[in-house]
């Protein structure tokens, strides 16, 4: 007697979960059905433009479903006529309300990019880099009514290395995250996994990310202005006022030696990049970009103008 392959659905939208659901595809467990966010403008002609996992789902065959919202009956009952065994979430961006949560027979896990109950919410990786975290990691969470908070079947933790970006991280982890769920599905879905409950004594909150705090603050302490710039590379972006232009700050490291020059002051110039008092240390700027123009390396930058001496971050 066969028995019959359990049907997964995995709900995911942008980059970060497509190589969970490529692991699904590599190791022979097909989904029946890809839930995603419905197509959204975007670029400069504002045309809809399908999520990373609709485009990757298509191409694999799965059929595709893209609800505006899971509290309509008609949509929960669309789901619940696929009869899932599990549904697998990733980044997937909707709110699963309880009475889908309890339509697939062995419930919906999650892959969240923290080592939880730490940094529960919607920004788990630039978070980590903006607080100094010398390490973080992914979960793979039984989910239930809560945000993020549901017991945790799999952790995997990666070292957090200094200089490296919230994109740099955002790929590990969704690496990272792939393989675990790759490698503890089989466990997963015989039962053999026994979740841990969350210590929520522990939880802090990953609070979605805000264009309003890109903006530099030179008063703070260079190591603070470093992860800054690192965590909001490639999104979305730090910057500081440049006399009336808008200077973006892509890469940059922080310098232990002091001044006493006020804030945002341009101590030096060089092959090395741009060196800007802040409130503690200082700030060397290593790649930049005015509007208009593309990223590139503060030493390309100085050849047409020289900063020494001026001051940054004032209108």
């Amino acid at each position: 007697m066969t028995t019959a392959p359990p049907r997964l659905i995995f709900a995911g939208s942008p980059e970060f979960a497509v190589p969970a659901l490529h692991a699904l595809l590599t190791a022979g467990h097909r989904p029946v059905a890809a839930y995603t966010q419905p197509d959204r403008p975007a670029g400069r002609g504002r045309r809809l433009r399908p999520s990373p996992v609709k485009l990757h789902a298509l191409a694999s065959g799965i059929p595709v479903y893209q609800p505006a919202t899971l509290r309509d009956p008609a949509t929960q009952a669309e789901l619940a006529a696929l009869e899932p065994d599990l549904l697998i979430v990733a980044a997937y961006g909707l709110i699963l309300p309880p009475a889908v949560l309890a339509i697939p027979r062995l419930g919906c896990v999650n892959i969240h990019a923290s080592l939880l109950p730490r940094w529960r919410g919607a920004a788990p990786i630039q978070r980590a880099i903006l607080a100094g975290d010398a390490e973080t990691g992914v979960c793979l969470m039984q989910m239930e009514a809560g945000l993020d908070t549901g017991p945790v079947y799999v952790r995997a933790a990666i070292p957090i290395a200094r200089g490296m970006t919230g994109g740099e991280l955002h790929g590990q982890l969704a690496a990272l995250g792939a393989a675990t769920l790759q490698a503890a599905l089989p466990n997963l879905l015989a039962g053999r996994l026994t979740p841990e409950p969350q210590n929520d004594a522990g939880a802090t909150y990953a609070a979605k990310l805000d264009k309003a705090e890109a903006e530099l603050d030179w008063s703070r302490p260079a190591i603070d202005l470093e992860r800054q710039v690192l965590a909001f590379n490639p999104y979305p972006v730090t910057q500081t006022r440049l006399d009336e232009y808008t200077l973006r700050v892509w890469r940059a490291v922080a310098e232990t030696e002091s001044s006493t020059a006020p804030p945002g002051t341009v101590l030096g110039e060089g092959p090395e990049g741009i060196v800007v008092a802040a409130g503690a240390g200082r700030l060397r700027l290593i790649e930049v970009q005015l509007p208009g123009g593309k990223p590139q390396a503060a030493v390309a930058f100085l050849n047409a103008r020289q900063l020494a001496g001026r001051r940054l971050g004032m209108a």
